[in-house]
């Protein structure tokens, strides 16, 4: 279980507070869909990788699914998150137990992925290669939903 009750801003990315949330469910349909524990939702759009370390050492399995091509994906059931990244340049980095890591980078033409979370948190990999995030607090965004210095 997470210590931190909100996400973590820093210059380059958000630091999330998925750390020890296990993964309850996953769906496949043209996305896949890793439903987690207290009501957060990881949704991969574009191709995404697993590796068992990281991308430098390991190039890993390449998920797929708007083709449903991420049976590689099935083990990560009931694993736990250790770390979630999203990085403002729009890539999405995860750590799990079990010691997969899942990299889901930017699509130029499409959302490659978002996280759902209570409190109203949407981050999304925009097309091209920035992060949008939004939150129930509307006292730091624009008219968009989108944070004005993101």
């Amino acid at each position: 279980m997470s210590t931190e009750a909100e996400p973590v801003e820093h210059d380059d990315r958000w630091i999330l507070n998925l750390r020890g949330r296990g993964v309850a469910g996953i769906t496949v349909d043209y996305r896949l869909t890793l439903a987690l524990d207290e009501g957060w939702e990881v949704v991969l759009e574009t191709p995404a990788r697993l590796s068992s370390g990281p991308a430098h050492t390991d190039p890993g399995v390449l998920l797929v699914p708007e083709t449903q091509a991420v049976a590689a994906a099935l083990p990560l059931f009931g694993t736990k998150v250790v770390s979630a990244v999203a990085f403002k340049s729009g890539t999405l980095r995860m750590v799990f137990e079990n010691g997969t890591h899942l990299t889901c980078p930017t699509d130029p033409a499409f959302e490659a992925w978002q996280i759902i979370g209570p409190g109203g948190w949407r981050f999304v990999s925009l097309p091209g290669g920035d992060l949008g995030v939004w939150s129930a607090s509307a006292a730091n965004e624009d008219p968009q939903g989108r944070c004005a210095e993101h």
